[in-house]
């Protein structure tokens, strides 16, 4: 934790090394703000601002600023904190109208206001700017960065707004990490998922529809070979599937607590009798519906109630980012109902079922415990005690605990999983969250075996999480050469002349009786170019058929990856089922 708070400090101070290069070579801009991020930093420049000289910055621009930035890191400039009252603060950035809104808004939450100097106060080639920190002690520690790109973005994200110059970059603790760094951003560029997708012509998005993937055949066998895995795992934890409505009286989500939360990102329409109604932002009220459907005993539950449910939420255009974010989102989602002496077992069963489908992937992940928000509703001891049952379960497998301060839903703590890809790259998918508030609210109860009544407690879960999004983690983990019982396209059958086309069909038969995936590959080309069109779909295997291999029985195998061997009809087609079923 020490090294990433270290890293932390050292892309906020790369960051504001930018802005003062960034200054020092364009007097008349206005700077906006910035912060470090999870991969580097980022800051917004006013390029254009009123009564100013206009300039415009380009990525032809970044040696420039690079050669800016190391000339002020080389100086070693220290980095200094200074706490300045309301007044002090608006003499000192009375040119920039960013700042003063700052400064404002500091004030009537009665904030103290802080700023950093970077090289000695008002001495020449120094800078000053409002900011929190925290910073590393000089510039001289800054020691590997890379200006990365650069894009529009409104103030504060509103479009209302006016649009600002983003430059983003990042910052290493050595020049080895940020060469892999680097390296890695380049091998994400070839695995674009949004790019591999339409290649592979699995799905596209148009203008139409925003943010709502155009699924193509290819696609649904991925998007139904993961559901259908997801089925045959969650059968062995017996839930049960269900499928609520999509279109719900919005009463419902004022009662759940989702309208104070999501209000703003949810689509709505007038349905029967002019009551407003509401594309489902999340899928729990109407499984509770299920639930609260007909009374309950102690004896139904734990009862697991799965649905593959779409729910559908406002984006900015902005935020979207292909299968990554998407408006129409399709979860492996759960509710299970449970005895509150039940949560750590059920947690832990949870949490196995998810280290289940994980590790079929060859994805290594971590757990995170996220804790009660500013906004949680309900009563403390409760959060205090939910959190502790989820803190237990996590020790029982054996795995660190890691937190995620303030970031639990509002209805409860969770746990969260982080994949990591084959670049390394972290992914937020599974979520494990107790609710003890929509019982409440929704007045749910079981009879106990005392003949009472008693409140339930709900587990929400999903362990792929967004189907979308877990499509386009795969995509580029895999770089669109999916394992053979995932890939759309398992088989390709290749007759190099018309007259070994009869023995390619009787392969075909077989192939289809054991429900492999392949096709018949008989059109008028050359086999050079039916391989490369294999090679380019990623299909698994190629099985090229010519005289000889009529003539003896077999046929020439030919893997994804170039190499080849001889086998029989039989021994291949053994191969393919084993691989299939051993998800390998």
């Amino acid at each position: 934790m020490k090294d990433q708070d270290h890293l932390y400090k050292l892309r906020h101070s790369a960051e504001h090394v930018l802005h003062q290069a960034v200054k020092e070579l364009y007097p008349s801009i206005h700077l906006a703000m910035g912060p470090a991020t999870d991969d580097g930093f980022y800051f917004d420049f006013d390029s254009s601002p009123e009564g100013r000289e206009a300039v415009t910055i380009t990525e032809a621009d970044f040696k420039s600023i690079e050669k800016r930035m190391r000339y002020i890191i080389n100086k070693n400039l220290p980095i200094t904190r200074h706490e300045i009252s309301v007044d002090e603060a608006r003499k000192l950035f009375a040119d920039n109208p960013y700042k003063q809104e700052w400064i404002e808004k500091a004030e009537k939450l009665n904030e103290p206001i802080t700023i950093y100097w970077t090289g000695e106060p008002n001495a020449k080639g120094s800078m000053v700017d409002l900011c929190a920190g925290p910073h590393v002690d000089s510039t001289g520690e800054i020691k590997a960065f890379k200006l990365l790109t650069m894009a529009g973005a409104y103030w504060h994200g509103d479009e209302k707004n006016k649009m600002l110059t983003r430059i983003y970059g990042t910052a290493f603790e050595s020049k080895e990490d940020l060469e892999k760094y680097l390296w890695q951003l380049e091998e994400a560029k070839k695995r674009d998922h949004k790019k591999l997708g339409p290649q592979l012509d699995y799905f596209h998005f148009q203008s139409e529809a925003p943010g709502m993937p155009f699924w193509h055949p290819k696609g649904m066998i991925l998007r139904n070979s993961l559901f259908e895995f997801s089925r045959q795992i969650q059968a062995q934890y017996d839930y049960k599937e269900i499928q609520a409505p999509n279109l719900l009286d919005i009463e419902l989500f004022k009662k759940s607590g989702h309208w104070d939360h999501y209000q703003d990102n949810m689509f709505f329409t007038e349905g029967i009798g002019k009551k407003q109604y509401a594309l489902r932002p999340m899928d729990c009220p109407g499984t509770i519906q299920i639930y609260n459907f007909r009374p309950r005993s102690h004896k139904d539950l734990p009862l697991r109630l799965a649905e593959y449910g779409t729910v559908t939420r406002k984006e900015k255009s902005g935020e979207l980012n292909g299968l990554f974010r998407v408006a129409q989102i399709t979860q492996d989602d759960a509710h299970i109902f449970i005895t509150p002496e039940k949560i750590q077992d059920i947690v832990v069963e949870t949490m196995k079922l998810a280290k289940e489908i994980y590790e079929v992937f060859g994805i290594s992940f971590k757990i995170y415990l996220s804790t009660r928000p500013d906004d949680y509703m309900g009563d403390l001891t409760i959060w205090n005690a939910a959190e502790e049952s989820l803190k237990n379960a996590i020790k029982e497998q054996g795995v660190p605990l890691l937190l995620k301060e303030k970031d639990g839903a509002f209805y409860g703590p969770k746990i969260d999983y982080q994949l990591e890809d084959s670049l390394g790259r972290t992914w937020q998918c599974g979520t494990i969250q107790l609710d003890f508030q929509m019982p409440e609210v929704f007045d749910l109860h079981y009879v106990g075996d005392d003949g009472n009544q008693h409140r339930p407690v709900i587990i929400h879960r999903t362990i792929m999480g967004s189907i979308e999004r877990f499509i386009g983690i795969l995509m580029e983990h895999y770089a669109g050469a999916f394992p053979l019982w995932l890939s759309p396209e398992q088989v390709t059958i290749i007759p190099i002349a018309e007259r070994h086309r009869q023995a390619a069909q009787a392969i075909a038969t077989k192939l289809q009786d054991i429900n492999v995936r392949f096709e018949l590959d008989d059109k008028a080309l050359s086999m050079q170019k039916k391989i490369r069109n294999a090679q380019q779909s990623k299909v698994n295997y190629m099985l090229i058929l010519g005289d000889k291999e009529v003539e003896s029985g077999e046929v020439n195998v030919r893997m994804r990856d170039g190499s080849t061997q001889n086998l029989s009809v039989e021994a291949c087609i053994q191969k393919v089922q084993n691989e299939i079923k051993l998800k390998i």
